[in-house]
């Protein structure tokens, strides 16, 4: 731990973890608490809960005087399991924790049933955060919650009904960060195709990008975080192919290139319709780069059927891949499914990941003395418009720059 700050947050999870996080800081901040620690938790895999818990346990030793809150989703989902914890002083809901009124006085914490939600709290709170504390790209909520039941998720047990942040108050937070130095935004949520579903005359999540780039000319870059490729909308294949600000990179919601592991997933695409998108999006920008989810050794797995979740990395063109080894979440209905062997779900997640390591180096190679444009981030690293990792060693974070391609370390980019 570092040294003691009036509100110390630790984030775990995901980009919407990353901007509530700031608005729970903000808030706690501003109702005078001090030595505080707060733990916004994730309860994707059940080892995300596990490195949550030795976290406060690590914290309590390291700051023995501190206040600890624990807040996130592995909160919600559990509140019990870290009230007992003898090291936690009070546990916030996800829809209370960046509540002022909540923070004013952490006797009312509670964690409340997050289905009864009209709305999400966090728009009215995380509107007013006009920067993110340690990150040169801003992250904006735009939806929360989820509607659909894939077998082997959690999470809309930790966040709800699908809810959406109405496209004037994105504009106007994103106008805001911009007029605060922010050159990237990167929209995020729970299912964020499914944004606008709630709202009247339920407009589509591409008509959401296409007012942005419309109204916040002031924006460089605009980026989305991860979607399902079913959800895609003619408004949002229209930007990809006309609006430069929109940068040459999705992240996709694939998990398995089964179809049957698909259909006991409960995913809504087809290993066909996947394929066919990502050729249809490379027709309409040549220079995209796709990055994907997988979940290796889902119950029921067979070899070929992992096999055939392998091929697809090749077949849809797949450069950027976050592999997850399947964890059983409790209350799940695929933690019901007859499990594959531990061995094979480690075997399959490092072979998954070394077909991703195959992939980025040749991703890598075939930059090679081009000209790409980079913003800098934190640490001497950076990204190109199509997301990949560049080393700027000595570079400001938040400059924007063009800069030739001299080679790679096998993760980044090295430049001229």
């Amino acid at each position: 731990m570092s040294t003691p700050v009036a509100v110390d947050v630790v984030t775990f999870g995901c980009r919407l973890n990353a901007v509530e996080s700031e608005a729970v800081r903000r808030a706690a901040e501003a109702a005078g608490h001090r030595d505080t620690i707060v733990f916004n938790t994730c309860a994707v895999t059940q080892e995300a809960v596990k490195q949550a818990r030795q976290a406060i346990r690590r914290a309590r030793r390291e700051r023995p005087d501190a206040r600890i809150v624990v807040t996130g989703c592995a909160a919600q989902i559990d509140p019990q399991m870290f009230r007992d914890m003898p090291e936690v002083g009070a546990v916030i809901g996800n829809a209370d924790k960046a509540r002022p009124e909540i923070w004013a006085d952490l006797a009312q914490a509670r964690v409340n049933d997050v289905f009864a939600l009209p709305e999400t709290a966090h728009h009215f709170v995380a509107g007013a955060v006009d920067a993110i504390e340690g990150h040169t790209r801003a992250f904006v909520e735009v939806q929360n919650g989820c509607d659909h039941r894939c077998t082997f998720c959690i999470i809309p047990f930790g966040r709800g009904a699908s809810r959406s942040a109405p496209a004037g108050d994105v504009v106007a937070q994103i106008r805001k960060l911009c007029a605060n130095g922010y050159r990237e935004a990167v929209l995020t949520g729970v299912d964020i195709t499914s944004w606008g579903h709630d709202l009247p005359g339920a407009p589509s999540f591409g008509k959401l990008v296409k007012q942005i780039l419309r109204h916040a000319p002031e924006l460089e870059r605009l980026r989305v975080s991860s979607i399902d490729c079913i959800e895609a909308d003619a408004d949002l294949f229209d930007v990809i192919a006309s609006e430069p600000r929109f940068m040459p990179h999705l992240h996709l919601s694939l998990q398995a290139g089964d179809d049957l592991i698909l259909k006991r997933m409960k995913r809504r695409h087809a290993r066909a319709e996947a394929i066919d998108f990502c050729a249809q999006v490379r027709r309409l920008r040549p220079d995209i780069v796709f990055g994907a989810d997988f979940i290796a050794g889902f119950p029921t797995e067979t070899d070929e059927m992992f096999a055939r979740t392998l091929d697809l990395v090749d077949e849809c063109g797949l450069t950027h891949l976050h592999v997850f080894p399947y964890s059983p979440r409790p209350g799940t209905p695929a933690a019901r499914m007859p499990p594959t062997p531990h061995g094979a779900i480690r075997e399959r997640a490092r072979r998954l990941r070394e077909r991703g390591a195959q992939a980025l180096a040749t991703h890598l190679d075939r930059q090679v003395g081009r000209e790409i444009v980079v913003l800098a981030e934190r640490g001497g690293s950076g990204r190109a418009e199509d997301f990949t990792a560049v080393a700027t060693p000595g570079v400001a974070p938040g400059a924007l720059f063009t800069a030739r391609v001299a080679g790679h370390d096998g993760t980044r980019l090295t430049l001229s």
